[in-house]
């Protein structure tokens, strides 16, 4: 099994590797979800979500926009300022700025997370 948020928070420091910020990321988020300050689920308000995502340090707006999308399974999060999202964007003829793209995106509400992945797909 997938070690649970706690073993991470413990012994997580002892096998992860890359640049050390990234490493306390980690561990400081996985201590918050084991100690009940985060709630990764379904029935977490998006809002919140991000908010309390967005307070870790380490965590921008990119990671939180992607935990709603994928653990919340938020179907309206465009992720207009992923590099691969704006150079299929811009190759379709789409805007390659995020604020260009959010714009042009709000004609694909409420499912833009389709279009991200769509856009993540097509890069190929």
């Amino acid at each position: 099994m997938f070690p649970s948020a706690a073993t991470i928070a413990e012994r997580g420091g002892d096998v992860l590797r890359g640049p050390a910020t990234r490493i306390a990321t980690i561990l400081g988020a996985a201590r918050a979800i084991a100690d009940g300050e985060l709630r990764l689920d379904v029935e977490s308000p998006a809002a919140e979500l991000r908010e309390r995502l967005l307070a870790l340090p380490g965590i921008g707006p990119w990671t939180a926009d992607y935990l709603a999308m994928r653990v919340l399974g938020n179907p309206d999060i465009l992720l207009s300022s992923d590099l691969v999202v704006r150079q299929t964007a811009a190759k379709l003829g789409l805007p390659a700025d995020p604020r260009g793209l959010d714009a042009r995106g709000t004609a694909w509400s409420p499912w833009r997370s389709y279009a991200t992945v769509h856009l993540w797909r097509a890069r190929q």
